[in-house]
């Protein structure tokens, strides 16, 4: 299952996403992984979910980032959730590549039986039709 939390800047969407996060960590069976660019939820994020940063590990662009997360999912078989904020400044702000990467993430949380949450920082309305059908929170 896929999730987005879709929303401009400054809407909450970093905050949401973090009470999302801290919740399931505190009830999750298996394991919580937050994907963050820079360390700006150090503090924020549950010593119960897995914090990392992926600057560290240099992943930039979407067919990257669809391969760490395939790693951290082959890596480690009991991940319930996985969120990462700052999709778009990871994946580069094209929309088309977006929609694409969604797919892939699409198949990849129903492979692994992980659901995957992901942070959109854009207007909803600028977004196309696919990308919408997808459960959201704006």
């Amino acid at each position: 299952m896929i999730n987005l939390i879709i929303g401009k800047k400054g809407s909450g969407k970093t905050k949401r996403l973090i009470e999302h996060a801290n919740e399931a960590a505190s009830k999750s069976a298996g394991n919580v992984v937050v994907i963050e660019k820079g360390g700006h939820l150090t503090y924020d994020i549950s010593h119960d979910a897995r914090l990392i940063d992926i600057d560290s590990y240099k992943v930039a662009g979407s067919e990257a980032l669809g391969g760490f997360l395939c790693g951290v999912c082959a890596a480690n078989y009991d991940i319930t959730d996985i969120f990462v904020d700052s999709t778009l400044k990871i994946i580069g702000h094209d929309i088309p590549t977006l929609s694409a990467f969604l797919e892939k993430m699409s198949r990849l949380s129903d492979l692994a039986d992980t659901k995957i949450t992901l942070l959109i920082s854009a207007d909803a309305s600028e977004l196309p039709e696919n990308i919408k059908k997808i459960s959201t929170e704006v």
